[in-house]
């Protein structure tokens, strides 16, 4: 039967270049031309520029690299390869351990726990390391108190080594895992577990048989973050006692003017940090992990058991303490006066002079300045690519989707510090992409590097809420009429603004911590509070240190404050 409306007509859209099926391609080419020419670009150069030796084409880099008798390289991957497969797999243990009990579990003190477990976000790496090492370290305040306390003649413990670096990067990353982890234990079917309790099989089989191979992909996308941050560590290793480390020994190549050296480093790390990506997507893709739920998720259960509810308010308390001990101690230490603490446990003489220079003299501020100037800039650019990058990879149908994806997941896939060395070698040079300047040296650099770092945060948290929004919203109101552009602007823009501005968020924040490519892009006049944090713990100037500590772990508190009243309870704060 045919129904028609009189008088009804169906609103026509005007021919024009937006109707053209080759419109897509004209906004994704812009896309393409920036990942080509700060992605593409500065990879290729520093992957010919490893090849050269005086100018020449040479194997000589590679030679001496796995030259035995230079054990200084093999030593150093070697030991950064050793490091990441530890830190991998203690902040597993730890994150996913936490996430399985604070969402499966209802105890005295998990409240607080649930909360304080995201601490270690508030915590740039480089603040992180400082804090354990007045904590735990040969003279920090926890050896020397048992030492006191006992009457040791030595203190009984103190980190250092790699276990020490472990532990640092333990503390600092297990919250990748943690937040992955607990997402996927909340989307879980009970009915699983159910089935398989009904067959007998006991709660340690179900957990390994059951439950762990369903968090795969989430331990996947945590493992390659973890893996990729360890990679790229310097301090811990280097305040803990290791010498030789991957992106120590780049920053000594360029350090010491042998750029041919250092792209030939960033080379092979780049390659095992791309092999290790291979094997976790391989090792995810052998199964599938649908858990085919209806809806049901998985409640918390009560623990009656009297000795356990005791011990969990013991644990909870401890691990309070632990969790919050390293902010305190940066605190303290911020107010203390630099040379009167030495064998005492706690500083003896405290001071308001750090946080009045702080914000009197223009020389101590101008690094927080710098930091906020250089991560905002940074922020701009990646909002606007993110969210375009987002909206084509969602919205849109053309060739090259996988490609666009891959070149802009790429330098989340590598440590800071080859993302770095690849713009030094593309950009110390006139080139086209540079407008014809050479950009290493000049304030343009460090926020270039910010913004291919973190392009990955907002695109991801732009494209998960496009991904749950409905297409036939967009879709009415381009057959009201509307053009593609006001379709965008009003409609869609808007609803997607919170993982937009989410994702913005948490790159301005991975920004102002940002430490290991800034070490090796900083000038004088763009030194951020990252780097300068670094050179005063190295001046012992550590109460000037801290200050700038606190004042970087309370912007990033405010930031992800704000992040998590945006998001709510989704906490979508990670890729």
């Amino acid at each position: 039967m045919k129904i028609e409306l009189q008088g009804v007509q169906p609103v026509k859209r005007k021919s024009s270049l937006q109707s053209s099926p080759y419109f897509v391609y004209l906004l994704v080419a812009p896309l393409f031309l920036i990942l080509l020419g700060y992605v593409v670009y500065p990879f290729y150069q520093t992957f010919a520029e490893s090849f050269k030796t005086d100018g020449t084409f040479s194997l000589a880099n590679y030679k001496q690299f796995f030259d035995p008798s230079h054990s200084s390289n093999l030593e150093a991957l070697w030991n950064s390869v050793y490091i990441s497969i530890l830190s991998v797999i203690s902040s597993g243990i730890v994150g996913v351990t936490m996430a399985f009990l604070l969402e499966r579990y209802h105890f005295p003190g998990r409240k607080i726990l649930s909360i304080l477990v995201l601490v270690p976000l508030a915590l740039p790496p480089l603040i992180g390391v400082l804090s354990f090492s007045f904590l735990y370290g040969e003279s920090g305040i926890i050896p020397r108190a048992l030492k006191a306390l006992f009457h040791l003649e030595q203190v009984p413990f103190s980190l250092k080594g790699i276990w020490g670096v472990v532990v640092v990067h333990t503390f600092t990353m297990y919250t990748y895992f943690y937040m992955t982890a607990s997402a996927a234990i909340k989307g879980l079917d009970p009915s699983l577990e159910e089935a398989a309790a009904s067959l007998g099989a006991g709660r340690l089989y179900v957990w390994r048989r059951v439950i762990l191979p369903m968090l795969t992909p989430a331990m996947v996308a945590s493992s390659l973050l973890v893996f990729m941050i360890s990679m790229a560590s310097y301090t811990a290793p280097l305040i803990f006692g290791i010498q030789r480390t991957m992106t120590m020994q780049i920053y000594l190549s360029r350090t010491n003017g042998s750029l041919d050296m250092a792209a030939a480093q960033s080379t092979i790390l780049s390659i095992v940090s791309i092999l290790f990506l291979i094997v976790m997507r391989w090792y995810q893709g052998r199964r599938s992990y649908m858990n085919m739920s209806k809806g049901v998720s998985v409640h918390r259960s009560e623990v009656k058991n009297t000795f356990i509810k005791y011990l969990a308010i013991i644990c909870s308390f401890l691990g309070v303490l632990i969790l919050t001990l390293p902010i305190l101690v940066i605190v303290l230490i911020s107010f203390s006066v630099d040379g009167t603490w030495t064998v005492q446990i706690l500083p003896p003489k405290y001071t308001l002079d750090y946080y009045i220079d702080l914000f009197t003299n223009s020389k101590t501020w101008k690094p927080i300045v710098n930091s906020l100037r250089m991560s905002g800039i940074a922020t701009l650019g990646v909002l606007a690519f993110g969210v375009a990058a987002a909206y084509c990879m969602v919205r849109l149908k053309f060739k090259g989707k996988f490609l666009l994806e891959t070149l802009i997941m790429i330098p989340w896939a590598l440590p800071g510090t080859v993302v770095a060395v690849n713009l030094i070698a593309a950009f110390n040079v006139k080139s086209v992409f540079s407008f014809g300047q050479i950009l290493v040296g000049t304030a343009w650099i460090i926020p270039l590097a910010y913004f291919v770092r973190h392009l990955p945060l907002v695109f991801r948290s732009t494209s998960a809420t496009l991904l749950q929004m409905d297409v036939s919203i967009e879709e009415a109101a381009r057959n009201l009429g509307a053009s593609w552009w006001y379709s965008f602007r009003r409609v869609v823009f808007p609803m997607a603004l919170g993982g937009i501005v989410a994702g913005a968020l948490l790159a301005f924040v991975q920004g102002i911590g940002e430490f290991v490519a800034s070490i090796l892009l900083f000038t004088t006049k763009t030194m951020p509070i990252s780097v300068a944090i670094y050179q005063k713990m190295y001046s012992f100037d550590f109460g000037t240190a801290c200050a700038y500590g606190v004042l970087q772990i309370l912007t990033i508190i405010l930031v992800l404050a704000i992040t998590q009243k945006i998001t709510g309870d989704r906490a979508n704060m990670t890729v």
